[in-house]
């Protein structure tokens, strides 16, 4: 990690956030790369998309995250960001089971950087539900993890009021989807999980295991000019069937190449496996 405290060891890394992601990206960023971690004063991530949906993301999630660094960097004046962006809907190999997407991106405008750790995991109470009553609200408040983790009261009808968010605490909870069901011509709410990572501690979890991928990102060296942030810009499948040999859709390869040099290199796929199992495989499992 030698080389990579050299491009970033004492310098201040500003931190695209209002929601407290500090907890879970500062800690490990300033222990492996020596930088101090930043939260700039008066920072609105909401203008950049909310879960709510009451503003729309601008674009996909990378796009978002580099936009946030951006106008972190502009705002401050400073050559290095950190932005996270985070994404939730159906697994994309398992689409009956909810997953959570997390990106931390590192700019560094000074080495004209950019490296983006990734973490999709399961491990989410990502859920909603169309309630009738408060004994409704408390049954589903129970199931995600309430209070440690908050809640959003809407209305039931299709423009979609939000009558609270960040709800912790039990006897608001009440109070709020009473008042929502009472402005319900048929007497129905919509409670949803608060997705804001300082609402929701699995969330936040989730980011931290991003930021474990960007630091594992940042130490992949180049081997021709050693710069930090080797990483693949394309990947390969044709992972052959341990059973039958037959190729099948997962990573045989991925090509990496540097930023700086454009170095490339084509190596295994990083999942560990010389070949499928025959789980995956079209012949064997068609």
């Amino acid at each position: 990690m030698a080389q990579q405290l050299d491009f970033f060891a004492n310098r201040v890394a500003m931190l695209a956030t209002m929601h407290r992601k500090e907890q879970a990206i500062a800690p490990l960023l300033e222990s492996h790369l020596g930088v101090r971690v930043a939260v700039p004063a008066d920072f609105d991530t909401d203008t950049f998309g909310t879960f709510t949906g009451d503003v729309k993301r601008p674009s996909d999630q990378l796009t978002t995250a580099r936009l946030k660094a951006a106008a972190v960097l502009r705002q401050t004046g400073k050559s290095l960001a950190i932005a996270s962006e985070g994404s939730f809907g159906p697994h994309p190999q398992i689409p009956f089971i909810a997953c959570d997407r997390e990106l931390v991106l590192l700019i560094d405008r000074t080495h004209q950087l950019e490296i983006v750790g990734e973490c999709l995991s399961t491990d989410t109470n990502y859920r909603s539900q169309v309630i009738h009553s408060p004994a409704d609200a408390l049954a589903f408040a129970e199931a995600v993890g309430f209070p440690q983790h908050g809640l959003v009261v809407k209305g039931g009808e299709a423009n979609d009021q939000i009558f609270g968010k960040g709800i912790t605490d039990k006897d608001q909870l009440v109070a709020l989807v009473e008042n929502a069901l009472g402005q319900s011509s048929l007497r129905t709410a919509r409670l949803e999980t608060d997705m804001r990572a300082l609402y929701n501690p699995t969330r936040m979890a989730v980011i931290a295991q991003a930021t474990e991928d960007l630091v594992r990102a940042i130490a992949r060296s180049c081997p021709s000019c050693d710069c930090p942030g080797f990483s693949a810009v394309k990947q390969f499948p044709g992972l052959p069937c341990d059973l039958c040999g037959t190729p099948t859709l997962l990573t045989l390869a991925q090509l990496y190449r540097c930023q700086r040099c454009q170095f490339e290199q084509r190596l295994p796929g990083d999942h560990g496996f010389a070949a499928a199992d025959p789980s995956y495989c079209p012949h064997c499992n068609p």
